[in-house]
């Protein structure tokens, strides 16, 4: 481990608010149920394709990367082997295990930590990726949520955020979350919104579609500061 990556970490275990199973964050709930199936789900289609929206977005020289909610790890993987430095951030231990498993040759740190609070995380991220998980927040924690993502990504960087609209499959949790409200989420922030596409689901699902939104940082404005 690099000297600037132990620098971007302290301990994954300690000051975060758990409000699901055990030490589960409740928008990771049933995530661990069956990590195996939803990894390969994940890992049948490739990051270009899932992500085609975002790729003009993604830094051109190696930066720092923040994949949260990183799943089967597909995304991380994909993001360490264009050279940029992954941290990678997934709070279900059976789908991290999973993905440590799958991705064994790419260059990741990973975390065992969650949105809204990321305690771990210290520094700042050229990129933050969020590909479907703002959805899983409630209103209080999509706000508190916003506020860390700001503090996070570096001045001129990126938070590239994908929200999945439709049916709430069984055992999960989602809120029913628009792109206009994270837009204006964002702006007290100084996250200025550079994209939005709007898009079938890749794998086929009825009733499913994606709202993809880039948020470029100006500044670091926060509510109730002057400009």
């Amino acid at each position: 481990m690099s000297d600037h990556i132990e620098g971007t970490l302290t301990s994954s275990r300690i000051g975060r608010r758990r409000t699901g199973v055990g030490s589960r964050p409740a928008s990771a709930v049933g995530y661990g149920d069956d990590a195996e199936e939803t990894a390969r789900r994940y890992e049948a289609v490739p990051f270009e394709v899932v992500h085609d929206d975002f790729l003009p977005w993604l830094p051109t020289a190696p930066s720092r990367v923040a994949d949260i909610g990183a799943g089967s790890g597909r995304d991380a993987a994909a993001l360490s082997a264009l050279g940029h430095q992954v941290v990678a951030v997934e709070p279900t231990p059976e789908l991290r295990d999973v993905a440590q498993r799958l991705h064994t040759e790419a260059t990741i740190t990973w975390v065992d930590d969650a949105l809204p609070d990321l305690n771990s995380l210290r520094g700042t991220f050229d990129l933050i990726l969020l590909s479907a998980v703002w959805m899983h927040l409630d209103e209080h924690e999509r706000t508190e949520g916003m506020r860390r993502l700001a503090e996070l990504v570096s001045p001129g960087g990126c938070v590239a955020i994908s929200l999945r609209h439709g049916p709430v499959p069984a055992g999960r949790r989602m809120f029913d979350v628009s792109a206009a409200e994270t837009i204006a989420l964002a702006a007290p922030y100084g996250l200025v919104p550079v994209h939005h596409g709007e898009e079938p689901d890749v794998l086929g699902r009825t009733r499913v579609g994606w709202s993809n939104l880039v948020f470029r940082a100006e500044h670091h404005t926060k509510p109730g500061e002057s400009r």
